[in-house]
């Protein structure tokens, strides 16, 4: 029987609250438990919430909502540092744009935007990543990374973390696919599209990571520049978050 912590922590008025801990780098270190988490926002957590993330000593938290999105529901706990890396929302506006110009919506438009919305994470949002990335290096741990889902913006910024910290590409793929057991999808959010489109909206899948990646290759070359050139975090910086994230 493991004695891991648990990944996944069952709160009330959040979802998708994981561990990044526990996963095995490439040279034989694990990064470490209890420091770097991921949810969906903290605007609506319970007391009983408020409770469990006091007990972890989260101290940051790491915003990638718009500012509409972070006006609806601010983070509910005083002490916990919100800093705000916005990415504005795209995939709602631009459904709606192709249902008012008569396209009938199905899953294939949703699978479509939802690829479009990762490759501009790259084209369009590196600067919001790229700080992130220079926070990490800062005493700021335990920290929490969230949008409004906790699923999209923050699935790949996780995903960015892992692969600095040597984690294979398997294992980080397993990770993002978690959110497909611990996300609870809104039922009233986006009431206006089709269920299928919503159920796709509510959900991760290998091919919207990979269209980011896709877009890394195709304007950086390969992902080690982008590190380098988009993030601006060189291998200096990477030795420097393998020493604090990692187990010694």
């Amino acid at each position: 029987m493991s004695n891991s912590p648990a990944r996944h922590l069952n709160l009330e008025g959040a979802s998708n609250f994981r561990d990044l801990g526990g996963y095995a780098a490439r040279d034989g270190r694990k990064v470490r438990w209890r420091q770097i988490f991921r949810s969906n926002h903290l605007g609506h957590v319970t007391e009983a919430d408020i409770a469990i993330l006091r007990s972890l000593g989260v101290r940051s938290a790491f915003d990638f909502r718009g500012t509409e999105e972070r006006v609806t529901a601010l983070c509910g706990i005083g002490e916990i540092a919100v800093h705000s890396l916005p990415i504005e929302p795209t995939v709602v506006a631009s459904l709606r744009a192709r249902a008012a110009a008569g396209t009938a919506l199905s899953s294939i438009d949703a699978v479509d935007v939802m690829r479009d919305s990762y490759r501009d994470y790259v084209r369009h949002n590196t600067p919001s990543f790229r700080a992130l990335f220079g926070h990490l290096l800062e005493d700021r741990a335990p920290l929490v990374i969230h949008c409004t889902a906790g699923k999209d913006r923050t699935g790949f910024a996780c995903a960015l973390i892992l692969h600095a910290l040597g984690v294979p590409d398997d294992v980080i793929a397993d990770d993002y696919l978690l959110t497909n057991r611990f996300y609870r999808r809104d039922p009233n959010s986006s009431s206006d599209l089709p269920d299928e489109v919503r159920r796709v909206l509510g959900s991760v899948e290998t091919s919207f990571l990979a269209a980011a990646f896709e877009a890394i290759a195709e304007e950086y070359g390969d992902l080690e520049s982008y590190f380098s050139d988009g993030l601006e975090f060189g291998a200096k910086h990477r030795a420097r978050l393998k020493a604090r994230y990692l187990e010694a």
